[in-house]
């Protein structure tokens, strides 16, 4: 029963996108009030409906319906309710399903918010949203039904991939799917600007929210993955640039780009094309994203299906939105005004700069994902592109870009002078370098990269106060009104440009100074690891609710200036009857300063293979993440989104259109 009013539920929102993405354009067309209004109320409906479908699809795993295919092959009822809902979206029909209520959420989050949007603008920016609705839903409906029945029904069913029962997995897919949809927003928002013939300020302020509401949700679950492939894999690593995580983070660094191209549309009206393809390079690679784990070009944990007929539909969806999209800005971005001038040395130039850099850095991420596969597929060659590319081509690149974070606030809009500049960044360079200089000495000129690497984010942590320090300087010194004026925005930049400086310190620690050993350990022996000495107090066999596991016993003592600490660690083996796999629990010991991290192999020669890891300040990756996030939350609070903007001077097409008001 829940099956058939889920499908029937789909078919319904199928028929309401349909409607939505043509009614409110051709009011938008004709000026025709009422359908453009139309567009709000489907946007509602579409979301409703959506909805109904994703609870029902839930409800038959949370019933372990089994005459459900989807069911059968990704639930079994020894697995732990939790997981069992959460199979889901851990599969690739049921993530489809979360993907369009996503963009439903999304489409009816401008209806219902969009209220100082213009009418015509917020028609078209639902039109289009609608459009990409129909294209994914008739992808479930006709490739992916999440609703097929079984017959017969059998009284058992899989399990979804034990590597994704884990509460990191819960919440990783559910979050970049809502970076992911996202940037449909502001893909858009760039196609209702091209169709409109208007790319302004209030343009720009209008979409500059919704970049934010996908990059933060996507700078979370990038983050939330790397910790899970941490503490799940039992490899003690934080990120190996696997295709899959690449197109997570393709799209967040044009994302990163869109936002502060979108503040110079905003704050100068200058950079509206530049903004405008962005938005639409963006949720390309969105799309890029998804073809990549369901087309079964790639064998990955993260992939969902391995059935081409579907990639070839993702990648029809995407030649046809990106196509259509850039076909129209070749035509109509060129007759764009460009907006206001400004001088080489000013805050749009620096903020061009730092476009410029990001667009690099993401041509080297897309080049190392896909010559492999580019590779494989006109010739029998299979190679592979790791770290040592990333490592001669993307780091380079990178330290440019993070050295401009700091300057770019710094400078003036539209011009400012060398001197001027120069003049803000003396102190700040003269205390990196010295802390550069005493790194340096400290740790050796043999590790001179690292030392250069802690001075860096060390110079970005500072860039971050320096903004508030500056807008908080009075005529005699801090100023309370100026703490308690300060935009949330401006609040949220610093907070996001120290977390960035935090997260390069914690990779710099990983990268240049952890520490390994893999040895075989008995009840009883203690190996020392550096300042870390580790026990294995024991081992034995436990039961779980639907694995069986060895577990190991540690205790891991680590020296310190006042005095040693003692803590005990426990770290599995588990095997999973029902689908025959096995996975590592590590057992991690978190601190301030660095982990200790115990994983466990095979038994071998009456003991059991042991790998042991201290990660020196492995947990700043993801703190300073979370930093990232609070800042882009922050700024999205920000209450001059909530307000219309200045329409000066709009940057409007030269083409006979009087766009509607």
């Amino acid at each position: 029963m829940f099956a058939e009013i889920g499908h029937f539920a789909l078919i319904l929102a199928l028929l309401t996108a349909i409607a939505q993405g043509l009614l409110p354009m051709l009011g938008a067309v004709r000026g025709d009030t009422a359908l453009m209004a139309f567009g709000r109320t489907a946007a509602q409906w579409q979301a409703v409906l959506i909805g109904i479908a994703f609870i029902a699809l839930m409800a038959c795993f949370a019933r372990a319906d089994f005459s459900v295919a989807l069911v059968a092959e990704h639930a079994a009822l020894s697995q732990p309710l939790p997981y069992r809902l959460a199979a889901t979206w851990g599969n690739h029909e049921g993530s489809m399903v979360l993907w369009v209520l996503i963009l439903a959420l999304f489409g009816a989050g401008i209806g219902r918010f969009g209220g100082n949007l213009r009418p015509s603008l917020q028609a078209r920016v639902l039109s289009v949203q609608a459009m990409i609705g129909v294209a994914f839903l008739a992808f479930s409906l006709f490739t992916s039904n999440p609703f097929a029945r079984l017959s017969p029904a059998p009284a058992d069913g899989a399990e979804l991939n034990p590597l994704l029962q884990d509460p990191g997995l819960v919440f990783h897919p559910p979050l970049l799917y809502l970076g992911y949809v996202g940037f449909s927003v502001t893909f858009s928002f760039a196609v209702a600007a091209l169709l409109e013939g208007r790319a302004d300020a209030a343009w720009a302020r209008w979409m500059r929210p919704w970049v934010l509401a996908a990059w933060i949700p996507l700078t979370c679950g990038i983050a939330l993955g790397s910790f899970w492939a941490y503490y799940e894999l039992g490899w003690g690593g934080w990120w190996f640039w696997d295709p899959v995580e690449n197109a997570s983070l393709m799209p967040w660094l044009l994302g990163t780009a869109l936002l502060h191209s979108a503040i110079v549309t905003e704050k100068r009206q200058a950079l509206a094309g530049w903004t405008i393809l962005l938005a639409i390079l963006a949720f390309s690679l969105s799309l890029i994203g998804t073809f990549l784990v369901r087309s079964g070009i790639l064998t990955s944990v993260h992939a969902f299906a391995v059935d081409p007929a579907r990639g070839v539909f993702i990648l029809a969806m995407i030649i046809g939105s990106t196509g259509t999209a850039l076909a129209l800005f070749a035509w109509r971005a060129p007759l764009l005004k460009s907006g206001a001038l400004f001088s080489g040395v000013s805050r749009e130039a620096g903020l061009t700069l730092n476009n410029l850099f990001l667009m690099a850095v993401t041509a080297v991420v897309f080049l190392g994902t896909f010559y492999p596969v580019i590779m494989e597929a006109v010739s029998t060659d299979k190679i592979s592109v790791g770290p040592p590319y990333y490592n001669l081509v993307f780091v380079p690149l990178s330290v440019p870009l993070l050295l401009l974070v700091t300057v770019g606030p710094l400078l003036a809009w539209k011009r400012d002078s060398v001197a001027t500049v120069a003049a803000k960044l003396k102190w700040p360079a003269l205390l990196v370098t010295g802390v550069f200089a005493a790194l340096l000495l400290a740790l050796g000129f043999g590790k001179a990269l690292a030392a250069f690497g802690f001075a860096l984010g060390f110079w970005l942590i500072l860039g971050g106060i320096m903004v508030l320090a500056r807008r908080w300087q009075g005529a005699s010194g801090l100023s309370l009104r100026l703490v308690r004026t300060t935009p949330a925005a401006v609040i949220g930049m610093a907070l996001a440009h120290a977390g960035l400086g935090v997260t390069l310190c914690g990779v710099t620690a990983m990268s240049g100074f952890a520490e390994s050993k893999i040895l075989v350990m008995r009840p009883g022996d203690t190996v020392q690891l550096g300042a870390m000495a580790v026990t294995l107090n024991g081992a034995g066999e436990m039961q779980g609710p639907n694995y069986q596991a060895v577990q190991a016993r540690f205790s891991v003592t680590q020296a310190g200036l006042l005095g040693g600490s003692t803590r005990d660690l426990t770290s599995e083996r588990r095997f999973y009857p029902v689908s025959r796999n096995q996975t590592t629990e590590a057992g991690i010991g978190t601190g301030l300063l660095g982990n200790s991290y115990i994983a466990i192999g095979d038994s071998q020669n009456g003991g059991i293979v042991v790998r042991l890891y201290h990660h020196p300040l492995v947990g700043w990756i993801w703190f300073g993440a979370l930093m990232m996030a609070m800042g882009g939350a922050a700024s999205l609070a920000d209450r001059r989104f909530r307000i219309g903007a200045p329409t000066r001077l709009p940057a409007r097409l030269l083409v006979g259109l009087v766009p509607a008001e």
